[in-house]
């Protein structure tokens, strides 16, 4: 009995976890849903950029997405994140003042894109080309055939893998508090280490474990979902009609004549 009391001291205090709760909910999981979103957003728009230099006929284009593609996918995040956040402070001074707290989501931002550019890139290029051939013998150009009618088609069968790429974002975005971020800026993980070492028990931390777990089991759920709905498609194929009952009426039509 006295390892299992341990055990439950050391991992499910209800007095350690009620007391960081108030932080948790109002600075850990704010922080820590505005640094995901942040850079789940602005590596959309740079895996885009990207997706589109990679599957452009011109080499001059592919191989700078190439590179910057394998740098940042080869790279571990924690050490992207310390070289942004360290390399780049004197001149995010300037700008954002002293806070890491940008630099943070810059570098997030960064690492997402290489991923996200080349889930775009296997979207658009799983699109029939039949489809571009089409619009251009409608007489569009290449740039207005591949953003009304190719790059969307593209998105779509990759909504699955987007959302995944969020939920490796959130994870990620507790890897910022290396970089000493100010206590209203506190994501969940380091809201709850801090808590953890000021109360010498590890249920703050075990608490912001289940807050990621309530971020990310849903969307996982929710990618499966989706993932079904585009395979079985919106609606459900109609059973095959037979024609023997056109062949019955034909009969009966004939029959009736005189």
């Amino acid at each position: 009995m006295d390892l299992f009391d341990n055990l439950a001291k050391t991992f499910f205090d209800v007095q350690a976890m009620a007391d960081v709760l108030p932080q948790l909910l109002q600075v850990g999981l704010v922080n820590t849903l505005v640094i995901s979103i942040a850079a789940t957003a602005i590596g959309s728009v740079l895996g885009m950029v990207v997706a589109l230099m990679g599957i452009s006929p011109s080499g001059w284009l592919r191989w700078p997405a190439r590179v910057y593609t394998d740098l940042f996918r080869g790279l571990p995040a924690i050490l992207t994140i310390l070289l942004i956040g360290q390399g780049f402070a004197r001149f995010s001074q300037q700008i954002f003042g002293p806070s890491p707290y940008p630099l943070g989501i810059i570098a997030l931002s960064l690492i997402s894109s290489a991923y996200i550019g080349e889930i775009f890139r296997a979207g658009i290029l799983a699109v029939d080309k039949g489809q571009l051939e089409a619009c251009r013998a409608l007489g569009m150009g290449y740039g207005r055939a591949m953003r009304l009618v190719v790059v969307p088609q593209g998105v779509r069968r990759v909504l699955p893998a987007l959302v995944n790429q969020f939920i490796a974002i959130v994870k990620d975005s507790s890897l910022v508090y290396f970089l000493g971020l100010l206590v209203s800026e506190r994501e969940l993980f380091r809201v709850g280490q801090d808590a953890a070492v000021l109360s010498g028990n590890l249920s703050p931390l075990v608490l912001a474990g289940l807050f990621y777990l309530i971020v990310t089991v849903p969307l996982t759920h929710l990618v499966n979902y989706i993932d079904q709905r585009f395979r079985a498609g919106r609606r459900k194929p109609a059973p095959p009609v037979s024609g023997l009952r056109e062949v019955a009426e034909l009969e009966i039509v004939e029959s009736a004549r005189p």
